[in-house]
């Protein structure tokens, strides 16, 4: 008897979040195991396997990897006449922190998130877990199905291609302006180089005080330094949240 009710906890979360998968993207999941896996913080990781904590961030890596696929195919096929740099910018900012973090908070991901003592102020848990769960999506589905999920059930009912054509995501000049606030340092490190001509990219840290605050690579100095000011943004805010 005493088995039964933990069971049917166990059994009522998973439920849960079914039904959530169903009502937001339409569909019912195969694995639901690989589901709840999206939405377990890193900070609520209790299990280890060689060393490795179990959490939902190396599905965060997939998701990212896939949904930064499927935002370049849509925006390469909506914009057939811009160029590489507005189609870049356009997918940066589809797929930017702040923008995953409203999105998946407006989906209502929050209500789902497991973290350390029902802590809720990690800053960009919203954003992790959505880009966790289309990598789970993607193990559970495939690919085409689940560029369809977010084309179909993400993008057109929920981004505004107006809006975010107008949006202004300089993350370097909202990092100055910290840093400065802050009387600290800043420099953009160039710390690797790779490839040449047309595919040769730029790794660049942003450095605040000589310690690295962020790390990001793309095809110009200019956007590889956007990406690392993003990224040093998000560990800031991620800081002073704890």
């Amino acid at each position: 008897m005493k088995l039964i009710a933990p069971i049917k906890g166990i059994l009522s979360k998973e439920k849960k979040l079914t039904n959530f998968i169903k009502n937001v993207f339409g569909y019912y999941p195969e694995n639901i195991l690989v589901y709840k896996l999206a939405f377990q913080h890193r900070s609520a990781a209790i299990e280890e396997i060689k060393g490795l904590k179990i959490s939902n961030e190396r599905l965060e890596y997939l998701g990212d990897a896939i949904l930064s696929a499927v935002v370049a195919d849509y925006m390469f096929r909506k914009f057939p006449n811009k160029d590489e740099g507005f189609l870049t910018e356009m997918r940066s900012r589809l797929v930017s922190r702040d923008s995953l973090n409203k999105l998946a908070e407006k989906l209502g991901f929050g209500k789902l998130i497991v973290t350390a003592n029902g802590n809720n102020l990690y800053r960009s848990m919203n954003g992790d877990a959505f880009e966790a769960f289309i990598g789970a999506a993607y193990l559970d589905k495939g690919y085409n199905y689940t560029k369809k999920i977010i084309v179909n059930r993400i993008i057109k009912y929920h981004i505004d291609m107006d809006e975010l054509e107008l949006r202004d995501l300089n993350y370097k000049s909202k990092l100055i302006e910290w840093v400065q606030h802050e009387k600290k340092h800043l420099d953009f490190v160039i710390i690797e180089e790779s490839g040449s001509g047309y595919t040769k990219q730029y790794i660049i840290t942003a450095m605040i005080d000589q310690t690295p605050y962020g790390t990001g690579r793309d095809y110009s100095i200019k956007k590889a330094e956007q990406h690392a000011a993003e990224k040093a943004l998000q560990y800031i805010a991620e800081k002073q949240a704890m």
